[in-house]
Protein backbone atom coordinates (compact mmCIF):
# COMPACT_ATOMS: atom_id res chain seq x y z
CA UNK A 1 0.00 0.00 0.00
CA UNK A 2 1.20 3.49 -0.82
CA UNK A 3 0.97 5.04 2.62
CA UNK A 4 0.04 8.61 3.47
CA UNK A 5 3.52 9.17 4.87
CA UNK A 6 4.81 8.97 1.31
CA UNK A 7 2.52 11.69 0.07
CA UNK A 8 3.59 14.56 -2.14
CA UNK A 9 3.39 17.21 0.54
CA UNK A 10 6.74 18.94 0.74
CA UNK A 11 7.03 22.71 1.18
CA UNK A 12 8.92 25.21 -0.91
CA UNK A 13 12.46 23.96 -0.62
CA UNK A 14 15.73 25.88 -0.35
CA UNK A 15 17.35 26.73 -3.66
CA UNK A 16 20.39 24.66 -2.73
CA UNK A 17 19.61 20.91 -2.82
CA UNK A 18 19.72 19.10 0.49
CA UNK A 19 22.25 16.30 0.65
CA UNK A 20 20.94 12.87 1.54
CA UNK A 21 17.27 13.84 1.22
CA UNK A 22 14.88 11.01 0.47
CA UNK A 23 12.20 11.04 -2.19
CA UNK A 24 9.93 13.14 0.07
CA UNK A 25 11.17 16.05 2.13
CA UNK A 26 10.02 16.66 5.68
CA UNK A 27 6.83 18.77 5.55
CA UNK A 28 7.86 20.47 8.78
CA UNK A 29 10.80 22.16 7.05
CA UNK A 30 9.65 25.51 5.74
CA UNK A 31 11.95 27.68 3.68
CA UNK A 32 11.21 30.52 1.29
CA UNK A 33 13.62 32.72 -0.63
CA UNK A 34 13.84 36.15 1.02
CA UNK A 35 13.22 37.80 -2.32
CA UNK A 36 9.71 36.38 -2.37
CA UNK A 37 8.66 37.90 0.93
CA UNK A 38 6.57 41.03 0.76
CA UNK A 39 3.10 42.37 0.25
CA UNK A 40 1.66 43.07 -3.14
CA UNK A 41 -0.34 46.06 -4.26
CA UNK A 42 -3.88 44.95 -4.85
CA UNK A 43 -4.94 45.23 -8.48
CA UNK A 44 -8.57 45.71 -9.47
CA UNK A 45 -10.44 42.45 -9.81
CA UNK A 46 -13.80 40.76 -9.67
CA UNK A 47 -13.92 41.38 -5.94
CA UNK A 48 -12.67 44.98 -6.18
CA UNK A 49 -13.97 47.91 -4.09
CA UNK A 50 -16.92 50.07 -5.23
CA UNK A 51 -16.92 51.29 -8.81
CA UNK A 52 -15.23 54.50 -9.82
CA UNK A 53 -13.30 55.89 -12.75
CA UNK A 54 -13.93 56.51 -16.42
CA UNK A 55 -13.32 54.53 -19.58
CA UNK A 56 -10.73 55.94 -21.96
CA UNK A 57 -12.06 55.29 -25.46
CA UNK A 58 -9.36 57.25 -27.29
CA UNK A 59 -6.55 55.83 -29.42
CA UNK A 60 -6.10 52.29 -30.72
CA UNK A 61 -6.94 50.68 -27.36
CA UNK A 62 -10.05 52.82 -27.15
CA UNK A 63 -11.11 51.51 -30.55
CA UNK A 64 -10.83 47.96 -29.19
CA UNK A 65 -12.96 48.91 -26.21
CA UNK A 66 -15.60 50.48 -28.45
CA UNK A 67 -15.76 47.28 -30.48
CA UNK A 68 -16.06 45.23 -27.30
CA UNK A 69 -18.81 47.49 -25.94
CA UNK A 70 -20.74 47.19 -29.19
CA UNK A 71 -20.67 43.39 -28.79
CA UNK A 72 -21.90 43.70 -25.20
CA UNK A 73 -24.72 46.09 -26.08
CA UNK A 74 -25.98 43.75 -28.79
CA UNK A 75 -26.82 41.13 -26.15
CA UNK A 76 -27.29 43.37 -23.11
CA UNK A 77 -28.44 46.90 -24.16
CA UNK A 78 -28.86 48.02 -20.53
CA UNK A 79 -25.19 47.41 -19.68
CA UNK A 80 -23.63 50.73 -18.63
CA UNK A 81 -19.80 50.41 -18.51
CA UNK A 82 -17.89 52.03 -15.68
CA UNK A 83 -14.30 50.79 -15.75
CA UNK A 84 -11.90 48.15 -17.05
CA UNK A 85 -11.32 45.39 -14.53
CA UNK A 86 -8.62 43.52 -16.40
CA UNK A 87 -7.14 43.63 -19.86
CA UNK A 88 -4.77 41.26 -21.62
CA UNK A 89 -3.80 40.57 -25.18
CA UNK A 90 -6.64 38.09 -25.54
CA UNK A 91 -9.59 39.53 -23.60
CA UNK A 92 -10.96 42.48 -21.67
CA UNK A 93 -13.17 42.51 -18.58
CA UNK A 94 -15.46 45.49 -18.09
CA UNK A 95 -17.45 46.24 -14.99
CA UNK A 96 -20.69 48.16 -15.21
CA UNK A 97 -24.32 48.17 -14.20
CA UNK A 98 -27.45 46.53 -15.52
CA UNK A 99 -30.34 48.29 -13.86
CA UNK A 100 -29.76 48.05 -10.11
CA UNK A 101 -27.22 45.24 -10.38
CA UNK A 102 -23.50 45.28 -11.02
CA UNK A 103 -22.24 43.14 -13.87
CA UNK A 104 -19.01 42.04 -15.53
CA UNK A 105 -18.68 41.77 -19.30
CA UNK A 106 -15.98 39.58 -20.81
CA UNK A 107 -15.06 40.13 -24.46
CA UNK A 108 -12.49 38.30 -26.52
CA UNK A 109 -9.90 40.47 -28.29
CA UNK A 110 -7.89 37.62 -29.83
CA UNK A 111 -10.13 35.77 -32.33
CA UNK A 112 -7.82 32.77 -32.62
CA UNK A 113 -9.63 29.39 -32.56
CA UNK A 114 -8.04 28.29 -29.27
CA UNK A 115 -9.13 31.33 -27.28
CA UNK A 116 -12.53 31.39 -28.96
CA UNK A 117 -13.05 27.81 -27.86
CA UNK A 118 -12.17 28.72 -24.26
CA UNK A 119 -14.76 31.47 -23.93
CA UNK A 120 -17.42 29.41 -25.73
CA UNK A 121 -16.71 26.62 -23.26
CA UNK A 122 -17.17 29.10 -20.41
CA UNK A 123 -20.45 30.35 -21.87
CA UNK A 124 -21.65 26.75 -22.14
CA UNK A 125 -20.75 26.19 -18.48
CA UNK A 126 -22.74 29.22 -17.30
CA UNK A 127 -25.71 28.15 -19.44
CA UNK A 128 -25.58 24.72 -17.83
CA UNK A 129 -25.52 26.32 -14.38
CA UNK A 130 -28.84 28.02 -15.18
CA UNK A 131 -30.50 24.59 -15.41
CA UNK A 132 -28.29 22.64 -12.99
CA UNK A 133 -26.85 24.65 -10.12
CA UNK A 134 -23.46 23.46 -8.85
CA UNK A 135 -22.93 22.92 -5.11
CA UNK A 136 -20.74 26.06 -4.93
CA UNK A 137 -21.53 29.69 -5.57
CA UNK A 138 -20.90 30.93 -9.11
CA UNK A 139 -21.82 34.16 -10.92
CA UNK A 140 -25.29 34.27 -12.49
CA UNK A 141 -25.47 34.41 -16.27
CA UNK A 142 -27.02 37.62 -17.62
CA UNK A 143 -26.38 37.37 -21.36
CA UNK A 144 -24.02 35.60 -23.75
CA UNK A 145 -23.16 35.44 -27.44
CA UNK A 146 -20.87 32.49 -28.28
CA UNK A 147 -20.58 33.58 -31.93
CA UNK A 148 -19.02 36.93 -30.93
CA UNK A 149 -17.34 35.47 -27.81
CA UNK A 150 -19.06 37.87 -25.42
CA UNK A 151 -20.25 37.05 -21.91
CA UNK A 152 -22.08 39.13 -19.27
CA UNK A 153 -22.39 37.80 -15.71
CA UNK A 154 -23.23 39.27 -12.34
CA UNK A 155 -20.40 40.78 -10.37
CA UNK A 156 -19.94 38.80 -7.17
CA UNK A 157 -18.89 40.48 -3.92
CA UNK A 158 -15.79 39.30 -2.11
CA UNK A 159 -12.02 39.39 -2.21
CA UNK A 160 -9.75 37.07 -4.11
CA UNK A 161 -8.12 34.36 -2.00
CA UNK A 162 -4.85 35.28 -3.76
CA UNK A 163 -3.88 38.11 -6.06
CA UNK A 164 -1.58 36.14 -8.34
CA UNK A 165 -1.42 32.66 -9.84
CA UNK A 166 1.44 31.66 -7.53
CA UNK A 167 1.12 33.64 -4.25
CA UNK A 168 4.40 35.04 -3.00
CA UNK A 169 3.29 34.33 0.57
CA UNK A 170 1.18 31.54 1.97
CA UNK A 171 -2.41 32.82 2.27
CA UNK A 172 -4.09 32.57 5.67
CA UNK A 173 -5.02 29.01 6.56
CA UNK A 174 -8.69 29.98 6.88
CA UNK A 175 -8.68 31.22 3.27
CA UNK A 176 -7.04 28.02 2.01
CA UNK A 177 -9.49 25.93 4.03
CA UNK A 178 -12.48 27.78 2.57
CA UNK A 179 -11.17 27.42 -0.99
CA UNK A 180 -10.33 23.74 -0.53
CA UNK A 181 -13.77 23.03 0.93
CA UNK A 182 -15.49 24.64 -2.06
CA UNK A 183 -13.32 22.70 -4.51
CA UNK A 184 -14.02 19.39 -2.76
CA UNK A 185 -17.78 20.05 -2.83
CA UNK A 186 -17.56 20.78 -6.54
CA UNK A 187 -15.52 17.63 -7.21
CA UNK A 188 -18.24 15.53 -5.54
CA UNK A 189 -20.91 16.95 -7.88
CA UNK A 190 -22.25 14.79 -10.69
CA UNK A 191 -23.84 17.04 -13.34
CA UNK A 192 -26.17 15.38 -15.84
CA UNK A 193 -24.57 13.28 -18.54
CA UNK A 194 -23.71 15.25 -21.66
CA UNK A 195 -23.69 18.65 -19.96
CA UNK A 196 -19.87 18.83 -19.88
CA UNK A 197 -17.09 17.22 -21.90
CA UNK A 198 -13.51 16.18 -21.07
CA UNK A 199 -11.22 19.15 -21.85
CA UNK A 200 -7.93 17.25 -21.44
CA UNK A 201 -6.68 14.36 -23.58
CA UNK A 202 -4.23 12.82 -21.13
CA UNK A 203 -2.42 10.49 -23.52
CA UNK A 204 -1.96 13.24 -26.10
CA UNK A 205 -0.77 15.70 -23.45
CA UNK A 206 1.84 13.28 -22.09
CA UNK A 207 3.10 12.56 -25.61
CA UNK A 208 3.26 16.27 -26.50
CA UNK A 209 5.25 17.18 -23.39
CA UNK A 210 7.61 14.29 -24.10
CA UNK A 211 8.13 15.47 -27.69
CA UNK A 212 8.89 18.97 -26.38
CA UNK A 213 11.59 17.57 -24.10
CA UNK A 214 9.69 18.44 -20.92
CA UNK A 215 9.29 14.79 -19.91
CA UNK A 216 12.01 12.13 -20.01
CA UNK A 217 11.64 8.71 -21.60
CA UNK A 218 11.17 7.22 -18.15
CA UNK A 219 8.53 9.84 -17.32
CA UNK A 220 6.68 8.86 -20.48
CA UNK A 221 6.76 5.16 -19.60
CA UNK A 222 5.79 5.73 -15.95
CA UNK A 223 2.87 7.99 -16.76
CA UNK A 224 1.62 5.63 -19.45
CA UNK A 225 1.71 2.77 -16.94
CA UNK A 226 -0.30 4.76 -14.43
CA UNK A 227 -2.81 5.83 -17.08
CA UNK A 228 -3.20 2.20 -18.15
CA UNK A 229 -3.86 1.14 -14.55
CA UNK A 230 -6.31 4.01 -14.03
CA UNK A 231 -8.19 3.03 -17.20
CA UNK A 232 -8.48 -0.54 -15.94
CA UNK A 233 -9.89 0.71 -12.62
CA UNK A 234 -12.24 3.09 -14.43
CA UNK A 235 -13.79 0.15 -16.24
CA UNK A 236 -14.81 -1.28 -12.88
CA UNK A 237 -15.59 1.78 -10.79
CA UNK A 238 -15.75 4.84 -13.04
CA UNK A 239 -12.96 7.38 -12.50
CA UNK A 240 -14.27 10.61 -13.98
CA UNK A 241 -14.51 13.62 -11.67
CA UNK A 242 -16.07 16.99 -12.37
CA UNK A 243 -13.46 19.72 -11.91
CA UNK A 244 -13.27 23.48 -12.21
CA UNK A 245 -10.17 22.97 -14.35
CA UNK A 246 -8.34 26.09 -13.15
CA UNK A 247 -8.68 25.84 -9.37
CA UNK A 248 -6.33 28.68 -8.48
CA UNK A 249 -6.77 30.76 -5.36
CA UNK A 250 -7.01 33.79 -7.63
CA UNK A 251 -10.19 32.24 -9.06
CA UNK A 252 -11.80 31.99 -5.62
CA UNK A 253 -13.62 35.00 -4.15
CA UNK A 254 -14.15 34.95 -0.40
CA UNK A 255 -17.25 36.62 1.00
CA UNK A 256 -19.33 36.35 4.19
CA UNK A 257 -21.86 34.26 2.23
CA UNK A 258 -19.18 31.73 1.27
CA UNK A 259 -16.56 31.16 -1.45
CA UNK A 260 -17.37 31.97 -5.07
CA UNK A 261 -15.64 30.24 -7.98
CA UNK A 262 -15.11 32.27 -11.16
CA UNK A 263 -13.52 31.69 -14.60
CA UNK A 264 -15.13 28.41 -15.65
CA UNK A 265 -13.58 28.17 -19.11
CA UNK A 266 -11.82 24.85 -18.32
CA UNK A 267 -14.63 23.13 -16.39
CA UNK A 268 -15.39 19.53 -17.25
CA UNK A 269 -14.55 15.89 -16.55
CA UNK A 270 -10.99 15.02 -15.58
CA UNK A 271 -9.19 12.23 -13.83
CA UNK A 272 -9.75 12.56 -10.06
CA UNK A 273 -7.55 15.09 -8.34
CA UNK A 274 -7.00 17.59 -11.15
CA UNK A 275 -8.24 20.52 -9.08
CA UNK A 276 -6.31 19.28 -6.06
CA UNK A 277 -3.15 19.04 -8.17
CA UNK A 278 -3.66 22.58 -9.45
CA UNK A 279 -4.11 23.92 -5.92
CA UNK A 280 -1.11 21.92 -4.65
CA UNK A 281 1.09 23.38 -7.39
CA UNK A 282 0.51 26.99 -6.32
CA UNK A 283 0.89 26.46 -2.56
CA UNK A 284 4.67 26.19 -2.49
CA UNK A 285 4.91 28.02 0.82
CA UNK A 286 2.03 26.23 2.57
CA UNK A 287 3.33 22.78 3.59
CA UNK A 288 0.39 22.02 5.90
CA UNK A 289 -2.11 22.65 3.11
CA UNK A 290 -0.05 20.56 0.70
CA UNK A 291 0.01 17.66 3.13
CA UNK A 292 -3.76 17.89 3.58
CA UNK A 293 -4.31 17.95 -0.19
CA UNK A 294 -2.05 14.93 -0.66
CA UNK A 295 -3.90 12.98 2.03
CA UNK A 296 -7.25 13.86 0.45
CA UNK A 297 -5.98 12.62 -2.90
CA UNK A 298 -4.93 9.29 -1.40
CA UNK A 299 -8.04 8.75 0.71
CA UNK A 300 -10.03 7.22 -2.17
CA UNK A 301 -7.52 4.44 -2.83
CA UNK A 302 -4.57 3.65 -5.12
CA UNK A 303 -6.33 4.50 -8.39
CA UNK A 304 -7.30 7.97 -7.15
CA UNK A 305 -3.78 8.44 -5.81
CA UNK A 306 -2.30 7.55 -9.20
CA UNK A 307 -4.72 9.89 -10.97
CA UNK A 308 -3.65 12.73 -8.66
CA UNK A 309 0.02 12.05 -9.41
CA UNK A 310 -0.56 12.03 -13.17
CA UNK A 311 -2.46 15.31 -12.86
CA UNK A 312 0.29 16.78 -10.70
CA UNK A 313 3.03 15.90 -13.18
CA UNK A 314 1.09 17.43 -16.07
CA UNK A 315 0.13 20.57 -14.15
CA UNK A 316 3.68 21.20 -12.95
CA UNK A 317 5.10 20.52 -16.42
CA UNK A 318 2.64 23.01 -17.91
CA UNK A 319 3.62 25.63 -15.31
CA UNK A 320 7.32 25.07 -16.01
CA UNK A 321 6.76 25.49 -19.72
CA UNK A 322 4.78 28.70 -19.14
CA UNK A 323 7.32 30.30 -16.82
CA UNK A 324 10.35 29.22 -18.84
CA UNK A 325 8.82 31.15 -21.73
CA UNK A 326 8.22 34.12 -19.43
CA UNK A 327 11.80 34.06 -18.11
CA UNK A 328 13.22 33.90 -21.62
CA UNK A 329 11.08 36.85 -22.59
CA UNK A 330 12.25 38.74 -19.49
CA UNK A 331 15.92 38.04 -20.31
CA UNK A 332 15.40 39.25 -23.86
CA UNK A 333 13.73 42.46 -22.70
CA UNK A 334 16.46 43.24 -20.15
CA UNK A 335 19.43 42.38 -22.38
CA UNK A 336 22.16 45.08 -22.69
CA UNK A 337 21.76 47.35 -25.67
CA UNK A 338 25.46 47.08 -26.56
CA UNK A 339 28.01 44.26 -26.17
CA UNK A 340 29.72 44.44 -22.80
CA UNK A 341 27.42 47.16 -21.50
CA UNK A 342 26.76 46.90 -17.74
CA UNK A 343 23.39 45.48 -16.82
CA UNK A 344 21.84 46.94 -13.67
CA UNK A 345 19.90 43.75 -12.98
CA UNK A 346 16.59 42.20 -13.91
CA UNK A 347 13.32 43.71 -12.86
CA UNK A 348 11.83 42.27 -9.65
CA UNK A 349 9.13 40.48 -11.61
CA UNK A 350 11.76 38.71 -13.70
CA UNK A 351 13.71 37.65 -10.61
CA UNK A 352 10.53 36.37 -8.98
CA UNK A 353 9.78 34.39 -12.13
CA UNK A 354 13.20 32.77 -12.02
CA UNK A 355 12.85 31.87 -8.35
CA UNK A 356 9.39 30.48 -9.01
CA UNK A 357 10.72 28.45 -11.91
CA UNK A 358 13.39 26.87 -9.70
CA UNK A 359 10.74 26.00 -7.13
CA UNK A 360 8.56 24.44 -9.84
CA UNK A 361 11.47 22.29 -11.00
CA UNK A 362 11.99 21.13 -7.40
CA UNK A 363 8.30 20.31 -7.10
CA UNK A 364 8.39 18.42 -10.39
CA UNK A 365 11.29 16.31 -9.15
CA UNK A 366 9.31 15.54 -6.01
CA UNK A 367 6.27 14.52 -8.07
CA UNK A 368 8.48 12.46 -10.40
CA UNK A 369 9.79 10.43 -7.45
CA UNK A 370 6.23 9.92 -6.22
CA UNK A 371 5.17 8.68 -9.66
CA UNK A 372 8.06 6.21 -9.76
CA UNK A 373 7.18 4.95 -6.28
CA UNK A 374 3.55 4.51 -7.35
CA UNK A 375 4.61 2.55 -10.45
CA UNK A 376 6.63 0.29 -8.19
CA UNK A 377 3.51 -0.69 -6.26
CA UNK A 378 1.69 -1.96 -9.37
Amino acid sequence: MYTASSSVSAPLRPLRPRQGAGPYLDPSVRSAPPALVGRQRRPPGLGAPPLSGRLDLSGPQGAQLRTALASVHRICPEFAPVQVLRRSGRSVLLVGTTGRSTAVAKCLLDPSPAWSQHIRHEIAAYRTFVRHRPPVRAPRLIAADPDNCTLVIERMPGRAAALTRHPLEAPPRADIRAALGAICRLNAWRPPAGSFDAPLDYAACVSRYHELGLLTDRDLGDLQKLLHGIAASAGRHGMGQFCHGDALLSNVLLSPAGPVLVDWEHAGWYLPGYDLATLWSVLGDAPVARRQISQLAQSAGPAARDAFLVNLMLVLTREIRTYETAVQRSLHETAPTAPGAPQPGAAPSGEEQRLLLRRLHDDCQLARRAVRAAVGTR
